[in-house]
């Protein structure tokens, strides 16, 4: 027998009486703190303070509602507490053993309170506090099941309510049961509750299919799911994942060998459109529209939602739009002066944002034009530090993005693409406001030039005399019918896109060109169905007839030459994309928007970038070359996957003139050949008269090269300008430098000037010139 035991023994017997007294003084205190504990609990669970357990026999947790895309895959979940219920047979003994392990390890062998780990706690409290807690597995899901009747303070009181609910809850399930409860309740963090959820939020698998380290990983999360977050804390993560295959190992549920393997497994973080997190500002968007139709419906009962979404072409826009902000800020495309994404990432304070981000902001929003489908949604390029979805919320000014609403009033009024429109000097009188002259961004003024070409080219001076022969007001009703809703104020400044609009209105009013004069509204839910399949919601796409399919072809081949031969050359067909397309760049005074919105048959897309405290984002911003090259990125990637898109049928109404550009009118010997092309025209406003401007400086005989050289230079010619301080025409709207011209400007009284007649037409003007030429003085044919 060991010297120990034989004195222990020979204490007893030389010292019975005091063992007795020893042990009788423990059990009197024991009896007494039980009865302290169950005075206590009387006094606190009076009137109805702590729950009853009663309601566990029924109790069922929300279930979040799922959110399908297009082609029936996975997005995200929506509710007050994403959780996907699992039986406790479907949930590995290994995940069982991690939580047990890590969180009750006397789980199976106490009745809801764990005496030892009390008694622990107790007496460290005059040092540590409370926040030695000795909460059981049992008190957790008390505490869970019951948050309205037990608080997360932490106070004895807390633990004294938890304390008995749990003895109740021991009382009444046995511990298979009470685990699996446990194991569907707990909170593990980045929105997840429950190991099934948890386990697909964060691996893209289910629980039935974790190895020993993503149990071990999803077993430490309880203690404090923000701060071990794999997500954003993997180092962190990882030394507590360790942590408790160490326990596990400690405690003898795994061998050394497993433990040794397990702390060697690289964490492996599922993408993030397999987990749901993919399209988060897609996501809100849907919510706020389920919120509004189903209340709190939408976050208890488990509904079904199908989207109109296309996780391809969200993950290809987010690629293509990320990289081309990065590609910015990296000083690509010249000097870049403001803070960038990254250094603000690495010096943000805490983990979530402001709101208003210093760094380069952009959206993304692509439509099915047929049926006005988001396929794809970027509302800013970080949707935890900043959910202001800019795609949908954001009020921006269109530049000339807008520009394509007023040449398609001009077409709605007889104007063909070859009206010729005047870009020389302007200077206008606003009542109210200084005198304003709008100049081009290159600085130059080319006179008189065709429809087509002052769209391709983006000229803003003759697109303001063109909107402002229209008349303000038929622009902006014009606006109203693309679908845009925001103020629009009766000032010339608004044909070159003045006006601030919601980026999801103008990128969707692009859907009338794209589909030959119908504009669909934008919309993003197929159907909703309840848990059993039945339709709750089944929302109707709508369509608006804004243009005749003549006119919107007339529009869509002038746009075809913005992407061929214009403002956006060399983004779109300089880079490659050769497929049917149309499009327009906008960039806003001050270089502090830039736009580029394009389709084709098949898919409207346009992006935006600025930042949210309007500021010029570079010298010489452009939305030909800093957004557009995003578009043909995302558009190139999308058409690698699907069909090439087919190019737009000619109606059968639309007639073809070789026509002098330079006039508008049909083309003779006498034009030279560098001015002759051949033009579209709706049938009834092509013109009918020859072109007689070369008649004084050519004879017949002459070649196009000889007749050419014995022309003067155009009137006005390109003169040099003098950049003056730009006066304001409104508050919030900049007008471009002003310039001083040799020869004097025209002046516009806008208050004096009267309408144009809506029914007026090109054709009606030909006839008017015709008819005050002698035709023996025409040019022969």
């Amino acid at each position: 027998m060991a010297p120990d035991t034989d004195n222990k023994l020979s204490f007893r017997k030389r010292h019975p009486t005091l063992v007795r007294a020893v042990l009788l003084a423990l059990t009197f205190l024991v009896a007494l703190g039980a009865g302290a504990i169950y005075s206590s609990w009387a006094l606190i669970c009076r009137g109805n303070q702590c729950p009853s357990i009663e309601i566990l026999a029924e109790y069922t947790p929300h279930q979040t509602s799922k959110l399908y895309a297009v082609d029936g895959r996975f997005i995200s979940e929506l509710g007050l507490e994403r959780r996907t219920l699992v039986k406790i047979d479907e949930i590995p003994k290994i995940v069982q053993d991690a939580f047990v392990a890590t969180e009750d390890k006397r789980f199976f062998s106490h009745a809801g309170i764990d005496w030892h780990r009390a008694a622990s706690v107790v007496l460290r409290s005059p040092i540590h506090g409370y926040s030695q807690g000795f909460s059981t597995i049992t008190m957790q899901l008390a505490r869970n099941v019951f948050p309205e009747k037990i608080s997360r303070e932490k106070s004895p009181i807390r633990k004294l309510k938890e304390a008995k609910v749990a003895r109740e809850i021991e009382a009444k399930y046995d511990k298979k049961k009470i685990l699996e409860l446990y194991l569907n309740q707990i909170d593990l963090g980045h929105g997840a509750y429950g190991v099934e959820t948890a386990s697909q939020r964060y691996f893209g698998k289910s629980v039935r299919d974790l190895n020993l380290a993503e149990a071990a990983t999803l077993a430490a999360l309880p203690k404090a799911p923000a701060r071990y977050n794999p997500v954003r804390y993997p180092e962190r993560a990882i030394q507590r994942r360790n942590t408790v295959i160490g326990l596990m190992r400690d405690q003898g549920l795994i061998s050394e060998a497993d433990a040794s393997r397990a702390k060697a497994y690289p964490l492996q973080l599922a993408d993030k459109s397999v987990t749901g997190e993919t399209a988060p500002y897609f996501v809100e968007w849907v919510r706020q529209q389920l919120d509004a139709q189903f209340g709190k419906q939408l976050y208890e009962q488990g509904l079904k939602v199908y989207t109109t979404l296309d996780l391809d072409e969200q993950n290809a826009a987010e690629r293509a739009l990320e990289r081309q902000v990065r590609a910015i800020e990296a000083g690509r495309y010249g000097p870049y002066k403001h803070e960038t994404f990254e250094h603000y990432m690495a010096h943000r304070e805490g983990d979530e944002g402001s709101g208003t981000s210093p760094y380069l902001q952009s959206a993304f929003l692509a439509l099915d034009p047929r049926n006005g489908a988001v396929r794809a949604m970027i509302g800013g390029r970080d949707f935890d530090d900043s959910k202001f979805n800019r795609a949908v919320q954001a009020l921006r000014q269109a530049g000339s993005a807008f520009k394509p609403i007023v040449y398609s009033a001009a077409v709605q009024n007889g104007r063909p693409a070859s009206y010729i429109v005047n870009d020389s000097s302007l200077v206008l009188q606003v009542p109210g406001q200084p005198e304003w002259a709008p100049q081009n961004y290159d600085l130059k003024f080319l006179g008189e030039i065709p429809m087509r070409q002052s769209l391709y080219e983006s000229r803003n001076v003759s697109t303001i005399r063109l909107g402002m022969e229209l008349g303000e007001q038929t622009v902006i009703n014009e606006a109203r019918n693309f679908g845009i809703t925001t103020p629009i104020p009766p000032y010339p400044s608004i044909h070159i896109g003045a006006a601030d609009v919601y980026p999801i209105e103008i990128i969707s009013a692009f859907t009338a060109f794209a589909n030959l004069g119908v504009r669909a509204t934008p919309n993003a839910i197929i159907r909703v169905e309840n848990q059993k399949g039945e339709i709750l919601w089944q929302p109707t796409p709508t369509r608006t007839q804004v243009l005749s399919p003549e006119e919107a072809w007339l529009m869509v081949d002038m746009m075809k030459d913005v992407v061929r031969r214009g403002t956006a050359a060399s983004s779109v067909w300089g880079a490659g994309f050769h497929y049917p397309a149309g499009g327009k760049t906008g960039t806003t005074n001050d270089g502090t928007n830039v736009w580029f919105i394009g389709y084709t048959a098949d898919l409207v897309a346009g992006a935006w970038m600025g930042l949210d405290r309007p500021q010029k984002i570079k010298d010489n911003a452009q939305g030909g070359v800093l957004a557009a090259p995003a578009w043909t990125a995302f558009m190139t990637e999308v058409y690698r996957r699907k069909p090439a898109p087919p190019d737009w049928p000619k109606p059968l109404s639309i007639v073809t003139r070789e026509i002098d550009i330079s006039s508008g009118l049909l083309q003779t010997p006498y034009c030279p050949r560098s001015l002759v092309t051949s033009e579209f025209y709706i049938s009834g406003t092509e013109p009918t008269r020859d072109c007689d401007k070369h008649l004084a400086y050519g004879t017949p005989g002459l070649t196009p090269i000889d007749t050419f050289s014995t022309l003067p230079p155009p009137a006005g010619g390109v003169q040099a300008p003098i950049k003056v301080t730009p006066p304001k025409i409104q508050p919030g709207y900049e007008p471009v430098p002003s310039t001083n011209q040799p020869r004097r400007p025209t002046v516009f009284d806008t208050t004096r000037r009267p309408p144009l007649p809506r029914d007026t037409t090109r054709r009606d003007t030909i006839k008017r010139r015709t008819d005050t030429i002698p035709s023996a003085e025409r040019p022969p044919r």
